[in-house]
């Protein structure tokens, strides 16, 4: 077992070397994703006396607590769908109380659903009041590609696999990561619970960020860490082939996989996450701590607007917009976001002299959501133009306008937009995200703007794709259009 003097971050003459191979977008894919808890080498396990998180048991009592039409399921074998749901509802139960402003964000939330449902009899055209009240997203962050093929490992047992490739290092903010988003992708599978979590990954190798020494120390201390215990990996390996498990199994599986993601309060090396904040906030969040965490937690609203105005009436700090297209009489598109000013949260650092302190740190936010219909590409390209024209001073709905038709029926005609069956009452929602919204949300949640190098003009060498990407972690990662055509053909019930 590693002990805290092992974790020391690495200095800047590199006296700490890697204890295991650091893997690279070039030659991650080329390297095999069949390790086992047998064969992979002991570090920083989560359930470790490194890591001061909840009891496995802990989380375990409060799934068990959580809502008997979760925990007292009937029979004896529960599908990868009812494991998500508890998941989903482990992972709520401790990310709110964890940051409460969350639970006022879910409360909040509720109560505009209801209210909005009452008022608009065509409310749940984009799913039922149940669904979209009990919708969440999730986000998390890694450090390297073996961590992020862990997460598809695990994440597979509930359901969920890699859809979209994000690059967020392109976005008017940027922000050194590239991601994708684990979630189902069967229409039942989307109607029974649609969780999905954003994961992103540190784009170590991108020198427009991380010049070679920084890199080399950035892979020391990624390399001597373990996010996940490998026991629980297989273990999920194992249910995602029986396709669940019994019920005896579930609670304690669910609960460690919940576990996995708590807040660490092990104490911070304050230099080097220091060091990696002046290059981006995100990479500090990411490779300055030990272990990995709920970044933020997104219930779904139908009316956003009036979320934004009831949570500031309520005294919460929100940021300074809502991310997306802007609001207008016409059918909603894509998908709106906003949050709630990230909080300072109370954490304990180690200077150099090995003397803790107390200290803060806001880099967690509760991020809220309103989705629309999911557009072709051609659809997509006027979504894109549009955007690009809101700058001026005239009146976002106005400029909207002329990129959209009013109607679905429009919208269909056109072929802007996915609808099942072609018919236009029934829209496809859009499951995915917008990777400038998401820069933008991040972005304002940060203190200081993400530093590059870009313009001393080193080019980006990376290498960083999709198809990079799928090759590292091993899986197939669907492209959204593909999904969506084929939802637009399913023969309506």
């Amino acid at each position: 077992m590693a002990t805290n003097a092992d974790n020391k971050c690495p200095t800047a003459s590199g006296s700490i070397r890697a204890e295991y191979p650091v893997t690279t977008p070039r030659d991650s894919s080329l390297r095999t994703r069949d390790w086992t808890a047998e064969t992979d080498s002991p570090a920083l396990a989560a359930s470790s006396d490194n890591v001061a998180r909840p009891s496995a048991t802990s989380e375990r009592i409060k799934i068990r607590s959580m809502s008997s039409s979760v925990s007292a399921m009937g029979g004896e074998y529960l599908p990868t769908w009812r494991l998500r749901e508890r998941f989903a509802a482990g992972l709520s139960a401790m990310y709110g109380s964890e940051v409460p402003a969350y639970t006022t964000l879910v409360e909040v939330s509720t109560q505009v659903n209801r209210d909005y449902a009452a008022r608009h009899p065509g409310a749940q055209r984009l799913g039922s009041l149940a669904r979209v009240t009990a919708e969440r997203h999730g986000a998390i962050r890694v450090g390297t590609p073996d961590e992020l093929a862990a997460v598809a490992d695990l994440f597979a047992a509930f359901g969920m696999v890699p859809v979209g490739y994000y690059d967020l290092r392109d976005a008017v903010s940027p922000v050194p990561v590239v991601s994708t988003a684990f979630r189902p992708i069967d229409a039942q599978e989307l109607a029974r619970n649609p969780f999905r979590v954003f994961t992103s990954m540190l784009a170590l190798e991108d020198p427009r960020f991380f010049d070679a020494d920084l890199r080399a120390r950035v892979q020391t201390f990624l390399g001597r860490r373990q996010l996940f215990d490998p026991a629980l990996i297989a273990r999920a390996r194992a249910i995602a082939a029986g396709g669940g498990c019994d019920v005896d199994e579930a609670d304690d599986f669910v609960a460690q996989a919940v576990a996995a993601f708590a807040l660490s309060h092990q104490p911070i090396e304050k230099s080097w996450y220091d060091e990696l904040s002046r290059v981006s906030a995100v990479a500090a969040d990411i490779a300055g701590v030990t272990s990995t965490h709920i970044n933020h937690l997104t219930p779904r609203v139908l009316d956003i607007d009036e979320l934004y105005r009831r949570m500031t009436a309520r005294g919460v700090t929100m940021i300074d917009a809502i991310q997306g297209p802007p609001r207008w009489d016409g059918p909603a598109v894509l998908l709106r976001q906003t949050s709630f000013r990230a909080l300072a949260e109370p954490r304990r650092f180690r200077n150099d002299d090995g003397t803790v302190i107390e200290g803060s740190l806001r880099v967690r936010f509760g991020e809220v959501e309103a989705r629309g219909v999911a557009l072709t590409p051609k659809g997509r390209k006027r979504y894109d133009a549009a955007m690009a024209r809101l700058s001026g001073n005239e009146d976002p709905a106005t400029v909207w306008g002329r990129y959209f038709p009013a109607t679905d029926d429009q919208m269909a005609a056109q072929g802007l937009a996915y609808y099942r069956g072609g018919n236009s009452s029934k829209p496809v929602v859009y499951e995915d995200f917008l990777p400038a919204s998401a820069a933008g949300i991040f972005r304002s949640n940060l203190d200081r703007d993400t530093e590059t190098i870009a313009a001393t003009r080193i080019a980006d060498d990376s290498g960083y794709s999709m198809g990079w990407m799928a090759g590292a972690i091993g899986r197939h990662i669907h492209d959204p259009y593909v999904l969506y055509e084929s939802l637009s053909k399913e023969a309506l019930a």
